[in-house]
């Protein structure tokens, strides 16, 4: 896998929105923050626009990334936000010069499209927090971005005691993102391949029998089948209908994966969570499940 070149104080990240409509004062925490760090920012054409719930349309949205992508005074892109319509430009998007002269793409939920596709190029991805409502995520979370984009040292450890856990070291490249977005890339290019890759899932705001339903498909599209390891992350929100479904997250992945012995984790500390700590897609990792810690060295 190729890693993007670290960022140095004084480059640029730029900033667009390739899903949901945003607003250049939702931008103002984020923006502050670039300045700490002593990065400079550029807005994209997407911001401020609106189309319906989108940053305009597809073709505005198609080409702000695509400008972004190409121009090589852009160190970064930062995703403004998530939603939906990522899908929607993947194809419009030339990558040819991107995989000559890659970059940091940055965000997470709906940009997991953007994740998913680019990984089969071989390039790293950092999923993390954007720039809406960064200012109410943990330090963690926020730090984390530019201790990836400065090429420091980085891992994430955290308590648990979780029993539902499957305690066990494993070592690959991580891969994954949002569950819904992935179900949906399902037999397109965009299609992640995760035989022999440590997964990371979450979502938001499903009901669980969709949740079961999305999980099935994986399973039954052999993605579930040949794992190093498998990292649940915060699914938050969830619903019931009035005749409960009867399974909670823990069991509905335990019914999917019980033909398997790869080690799980969960409650991983990424996600539509306060603490949405920075994952870095395309690195070799080792997850260390234990029954009172879990570990992810990059």
């Amino acid at each position: 896998m190729v890693t993007p070149p670290s960022l140095q104080p004084g480059d640029t990240v730029a900033i667009v929105s390739t899903a949901r409509k945003i607003t250049k004062s939702e931008l103002n925490p984020a923006l502050k923050l670039l300045a700490k760090m002593k990065l400079k920012a550029v807005l994209g054409h997407t911001i401020g626009a609106e189309e319906h719930q989108f940053a305009g349309s597809d073709s505005l949205r198609t080409r702000d990334f695509q400008a972004m992508m190409d121009n090589p005074n852009i160190n970064a892109i930062w995703c403004a936000r998530g939603g939906y319509g990522t899908v929607r430009i993947l194809d419009g998007l030339n990558f040819s010069g991107f995989k000559k002269n890659p970059k940091w793409i940055i965000g997470y939920s709906d940009i997991t499209a953007l994740h998913s596709h680019i990984h089969n190029f071989g390039i790293e991805t950092l999923h993390a927090q954007m720039p809406l409502d960064i200012e109410k995520k943990s330090k963690e979370a926020q730090d984390g971005i530019f201790e990836v984009l400065f090429g420091n040292k980085y891992s994430i450890t955290y308590a648990s005691e979780n029993e539902k856990s499957r305690v066990g070291l494993a070592k690959g490249t991580l891969v994954g993102g949002n569950l819904s977005v992935l179900y949906s890339l399902c037999g397109s290019p965009s299609e992640i391949n995760t035989a022999g890759k440590i997964l990371f899932l979450e979502d938001l705001d499903e009901y669980l029998y969709h949740i079961d339903r999305m999980f099935q498909n994986l399973k039954r599209n052999g993605l579930l089948e040949n794992l190093a390891g498998l990292i649940i992350g915060g699914f938050t929100q969830l619903h019931d209908n009035a005749i409960p479904f009867g399974k909670n997250i823990e069991k509905i992945v335990a019914e999917a994966v019980g033909e398997t012995n790869y080690p799980i984790c969960f409650h991983f500390p990424a996600g539509h969570i306060k603490d949405n700590r920075a994952l870095i897609f395309g690195r070799e990792v080792q997850l260390g499940v234990k029954t009172d810690a879990i570990s992810l060295e990059f």
